[in-house]
């Protein structure tokens, strides 16, 4: 009996040292494991409504750009402006639908809101932090719609031709051209006619030929009914909205005029003309672009 008891101590102690052994190592293998995945949940984004594609690298006080393109643009709009940044780290965003994309989720439902959810999400899940972001057109409501977000802490937001009613880029209202922009997207989206004649329009553009035609429908339709003037009182981040102009005195002073007061209740705000130029700042005039963004870096 005596040495079975002791057999047992010994058994009952070799698997106590099995464990603790066993223990150990897989705590070790955790430790080393761990930061692994985190790593990876890092590198990794996916997105059904668009996609964002990295270059360059952050030097020191380098920052994270975030370039978001206007309707029916591309990432290649701001390839003009990216070798003179160097030392930054760029993040370029597609948009599901636009510049040869397909529409993917982006082709039925809400598309701006949406939009703005999964940028968000992207800052969050690449653990970027105080972020540049910089958006042309449809581009700048999305950077003003993460600016106004709670959880975004964003080092500067730069605006480039767009006011914060969409509406008020044709001289309207969100009240006034909202309603017969929601009637008028029910028609060329809801039945087979209208879906016939907006392809038909979108396809006759340049930049709309490689676009699906109901996303560029639907972004239309929200920008007309979207107005962010009451709440630009509660962005944060310093704001630098770039106004081109058409080059005249005759025709510049208003579109300046237009633009401060339409920024006016925003807390930081700098207004940044560039002329003579169209509405692809970035393409007409990339230099005086660049040096905007340069400064604001600073």
């Amino acid at each position: 009996m005596k040495r079975i008891y002791q057999e047992y101590s010994v058994s009952l102690m070799h698997r106590r040292t099995f464990l603790q052994q066993a223990a150990a190592l897989l705590l070790a293998t955790n430790a080393i494991a761990l930061p692994d995945l985190a790593r990876a949940s890092v590198a990794r984004f996916v997105s059904q409504r668009l996609a964002i594609g990295t270059r360059g690298n952050r030097r020191t006080k380098g920052r994270d750009i975030i370039f978001i393109p206007g309707l029916a643009s591309g990432p290649a709009i701001w390839n003009p402006l990216l070798a003179g940044l160097e030392g930054n780290r760029f993040h370029l965003v597609h948009i599901d639908g636009f510049a040869g994309r397909p529409a993917g989720r982006n082709a039925y439902g809400p598309l701006l809101s949406p939009l703005a959810d999964e940028l968000a999400r992207y800052i969050a899940t690449q653990d970027l932090r105080r972020p540049v972001i910089v958006g042309h057109s449809m581009g700048g409501t999305l950077a003003l719609m993460l600016g106004l977000r709670a959880n975004i802490r964003a080092e500067h937001i730069i605006v480039v031709d767009m006011l914060p009613d969409g509406s008020a880029m044709l001289g309207g209202t969100a009240q006034g051209y909202g309603y017969l922009a929601g009637q008028l997207n029910g028609y060329l989206t809801g039945t087979k006619a209208g879906r016939q004649i907006l392809t038909d329009m979108v396809r006759q553009t340049p930049e709309g030929r490689n676009c699906d035609p109901q996303v560029i429908a639907q972004a239309l339709t929200e920008l007309a009914q979207m107005d962010l003037t009451p709440q630009l009182p509660r962005l944060r981040a310093p704001l630098t909205v770039v106004p081109a102009l058409p080059g005249s005195a005759q025709l510049d002073a208003p579109q300046i005029r237009r633009y401060r007061s339409a920024y006016g209740s925003t807390p930081r705000l700098t207004i940044r003309p560039v002329g003579p130029s169209g509405h692809m700042v970035m393409q007409d005039q990339p230099q005086k672009l660049m040096d905007i963004i340069r400064s604001c870096l600073q």
